[in-house]
């Protein structure tokens, strides 16, 4: 510091290596709280947890909870709560299982297995998710009925319907196509894979440049180039890392034969052909991409958000809060028919406890993934880290021998200790007193 006649000059502030390249306390804490999983269970299990196998079905398993949490966060953030989306989820598979396997081909004259009733089955369940959550969403925001009490009785309500719909019976799905879906029968392969890594990793890097020259264009303060290049270096190589590494684990062979087999061929001896990776993991992907696009660019995200952080301010300064409410629960209601298609998938049939204690892991993963409960604040990208936490620790459990129940004991806690963490974090930053 010198001081002349004319006044003092300070030096700027030394900023720690964090803040230059401006990532999220919450994020860190996150990411933290992840190594940390990891680390434990790969040294209790000797390497298995993360081995290329247990890293697919985990990503695979992650789908359902990760889509409706990504959904959740705009249901927080607009300081709401749906206690009824692992119930909304069976009723969406149940209603998506009868009409593939008996209603549609009865009505059409079409053999099960038929493209066409895989598209309407999908048409209707998307349908009845979006009408279910648009129904929640009116008798929240239209008739003032909090939003607790509306989706705890929707719970109630959907879970036993699932059961009324089937007559109690599971519904055995066995159509390839649908089947697409689930993880294990729908995968890129290595080179597909290799190829969408590639094509993520560039898309990822222009996004990053184009922000940057955005926020020149207007003045705004930019993170210094080195900065810029270490953040693109660490997203391309968890990119391509992740695609590397799923593409490592091997299909196996009897199943390769019968691939061979349905097509009417031999195969070749010494032929293999690894996973990459799945179509479900893709279509979470997406979901983030245009969840987040619609969180940070778009009308509807930017209203959510001013909803949730003073919805007094948000209706004075114009915004139809309570139709608001409906879009937003009609989302996450469309959500959980996507959910829906892909967990039935996953198991190949619909059984009646399909979804059972979703809603606990979808809130949270989506508290632990640093939305407020408080509204107002939230991020998709931190909600499917959330989830990818979660059943991590769930499978590292299994995988160990925890019992069920002892699990499920574990998530409460977590949930707790997220809510707390995060009270302590918006206390320090002068949010709450």
């Amino acid at each position: 510091m010198s001081e002349t006649g004319q006044g003092v000059q300070t030096a700027a502030p030394r900023r720690s290596l964090f803040e230059t390249l401006e990532i999220d306390a919450r994020l860190l804490g996150m990411l933290a709280a992840f190594a940390a999983v990891a680390i434990v269970f790969t040294i209790w299990t000797g390497g298995t947890f993360v081995g290329p196998r247990n890293v697919f079905n985990i990503a695979v398993q992650t789908v359902p909870v990760a889509i409706m949490a990504c959904g959740m966060v705009f249901v927080i953030v607009a300081r709401h709560i749906d206690l009824s989306v692992g119930s909304v989820l069976a009723m969406c598979s149940a209603v998506m299982a009868m009409s593939q396997a008996y209603w549609l081909p009865s009505l059409f004259g079409l053999e099960y297995g038929s493209p066409v009733i895989l598209v309407c089955t999908m048409l209707i369940g998307f349908i009845v998710g979006t009408s279910i959550g648009a129904l929640t969403g009116w008798l929240v925001g239209y008739q003032g009925i909090p939003s607790f009490i509306v989706t705890l009785g929707g719970l109630f309500v959907w879970r036993n319907l699932n059961w009324f719909t089937t007559n109690g019976q599971s519904v055995s799905l066995t159509d390839p196509n649908l089947l697409m879906f689930g993880g294990t029968e729908g995968v890129l392969g290595a080179t597909a894979s290799w190829i969408v890594g590639l094509v993520a990793s560039a898309v990822a890097v222009l996004a990053i440049l184009s922000s940057r020259r955005n926020k020149l264009r207007h003045g705004f303060v930019v993170k210094p180039v080195w900065a810029e290049g270490v953040m693109m270096a660490l997203i391309v190589g968890v990119i391509l890392f992740f695609v590397g590494w799923l593409s490592r684990y091997p299909i196996p062979e009897a199943k390769l034969k019968r691939m061979f087999e349905a097509r009417g061929e031999t195969m070749p001896e010494g032929y293999t052909a690894m996973h990459g990776l799945p179509i479900s993991v893709l279509i979470l992907i997406l979901v983030a991409v245009v969840m987040t696009l619609v969180a940070r660019k778009m009308r509807f995200g930017r209203y959510i958000f001013a909803t949730g952080g003073n919805p007094d301010a948000a209706e004075l300064s114009g915004i139809n809060t309570r139709l608001l409410t409906v879009k937003i629960f009609a989302l996450m209601g469309f959500l959980c028919a996507l959910a829906g298609l892909i967990a039935q998938a996953r198991l190949q049939s619909h059984g009646n406890d399909i979804g059972m204690l979703e809603e606990l892991r979808v809130i949270a993963a989506t508290v632990i993934g640093g939305t407020a409960l408080a509204g107002g604040v939230g991020t998709i990208y931190g909600a499917v880290l959330g989830a990818l936490i979660m059943q991590s620790l769930q499978s590292g459990m299994a995988m160990v021998g925890v019992d069920t129940p002892f699990q499920n004991i574990i998530v409460g806690l977590v949930l707790v200790l997220a809510v707390w963490v995060d009270i302590l974090y918006r206390k320090r930053l002068g949010l709450t007193k």
